[in-house]
């Protein structure tokens, strides 16, 4: 039986064979497997937008695929936060542990760069609570942060089978806060993160800058010191970087262990590689295996996104994995230093996360205080960091070149005038735009 993780992977191969990377990229980057089997795969997005997008555009193209690379008659479901809301409330305990059991320590490639934060993992994993807590992990995205995660969670689970694992991503909980006070769930929102066994907490660094969700996130953290649970946390960077976290905060995340993790170095990156390959049924040679790895340098994600596609170009191409072969299907997943300009799309969705509000409301017309500030931010920060004209990046807002040159002046006269506030969230947006790439 196929993994949901492995199943989502070949149809988002397999879709990016038909619209490519960019576009796949663009409208997925958010989606998660909420469940799969014979009947269904169900899908979340927390944006409308890409909700929409994925059910009107994309509905045939993954059923297509699920038809075509495993013979399966599953339809395609894609929610929202309500849905969600209501699939938990019939019984299912959502966390993403329950859809990538195939992260563990076990097959978590151990190197140079990684040893102390895998060592200090399998230190709470064995005794939650007692060792390194809060433990905090940090390191630029794709390097393994994630997958420690989890293996702490499917570790402690198979010591405690009732052991209340309670797992979250910083922005989602911002989300859960705002809709909670909205619903007037206060009390059931507390409840569920401050009675966790262990609290989970992936990309803590979207909290920062945000009043009452580092407010509510406070008093959680102490509740759960106090009761000696176990709290473990990522981020792209560590706390005294985040230029918008409450001090309170930052003393607080460093009373425990810090550990960094840092790209994997060549000898680590060549275990990888045949680690995933072996685990998706490939048999690469050392010279490809080598040629790989000295060209794709930047992260774990990479390298087994480069797998991916090696298994994507076998299945549809049926050609053999030498190493002619596999340098033309992958030659144009290699960038060198620096090279890579974030996307449109990926700038407005960092945007988004920080302030906490939807993609469709962003690029639409409300003009409220909050939501004009976070559009003339989106707006100045693609003029900043990609090569877009002014034109075309009133496309994406559906606007005209004066009022593109009016968001981005108006940014410029803030950051000028010594606004610190603002000047903080671009800093920290900026961050989470370049641990994107």
């Amino acid at each position: 039986m196929y993994s949901s993780a492995y199943v989502w992977a070949k149809v988002l191969s397999h879709m990016e064979e038909r619209l490519g990377a960019v576009t796949v990229s663009a409208w997925f980057d958010d989606a998660e497997v909420v469940e799969l089997n014979e009947e269904h795969l169900i899908l979340y997005s927390s944006s409308d937008f890409r909700r929409e997008i994925i059910r009107r555009r994309c509905t045939e193209y993954i059923q297509d695929a699920l038809k075509e690379i495993f013979n399966s008659d599953a339809k395609l479901i894609v929610y929202g936060d309500e849905e969600l809301s209501a699939f938990k409330s019939k019984g299912k305990t959502l966390t993403a542990m329950d859809f990538n059991p195939q992260f563990s320590f076990d097959n978590f490639v151990v190197g140079p760069s990684n040893r102390f934060a895998h060592g200090a993992a399998m230190a709470v994993t064995n005794h939650p609570g007692q060792v390194y807590n809060p433990l905090f992990i940090y390191g630029p995205a794709g390097v393994g942060k994630t997958h420690l995660l989890y293996a702490i969670a499917n570790g402690v689970r198979r010591q405690k089978s009732d052991a209340n694992i309670v797992y979250i991503k910083g922005d989602e909980f911002t989300n859960e806060l705002i809709s909670a006070i909205r619903s007037g769930k206060n009390v059931e929102f507390r409840s569920k993160y401050r009675e966790a066994d262990l609290f989970l907490i992936d990309d803590i660094q979207f909290i920062a800058g945000k009043e009452s969700t580092q407010e509510e996130f406070f008093h959680t953290f102490n509740k759960l010191y106090e009761e000696h649970k176990q709290i473990v946390m990522t981020s792209d960077r560590k706390p005294s970087d985040m230029l918008t976290l409450e001090n309170r905060l930052k003393t607080r995340f460093e009373w425990g262990l810090l550990a960094d993790i840092q790209p994997p170095d060549y000898e680590t990156r060549m275990a990888i590689l045949k680690n995933k390959a072996s685990s998706l049924g490939l048999q690469l040679s050392d010279d490809v295996c080598n040629y790989i790895a000295i060209n794709v340098t930047n992260n774990v994600r990479q390298i087994e996104g480069t797998v991916k596609k090696i298994l994507a170009y076998r299945d549809l191409n049926d050609m053999p994995l030498d190493l002619p072969n596999i340098s033309r299907a992958i030659d144009d997943m290699f960038k060198s230093e620096g090279s890579a300009l974030p996307t449109p799309s990926l700038i407005i969705s960092q945007v988004c996360k920080f302030y906490s509000i939807d993609e469709a409301v962003l690029r639409g017309t409300l003009k409220n205080k909050g939501t004009t500030e976070a559009r003339q931010v989106a707006i100045y920060l693609i003029r900043k960091l990609t090569n877009l004209s002014l034109p075309d990046i009133g496309k994406e807002f559906s606007r005209d070149h004066s009022t593109i040159l009016y968001a981005i002046r108006k940014v410029e006269v803030s950051l000028q005038s010594g606004n610190a506030t603002l000047q903080n969230n671009i800093r920290d947006i900026t961050a989470n735009i370049n641990s994107c790439l």
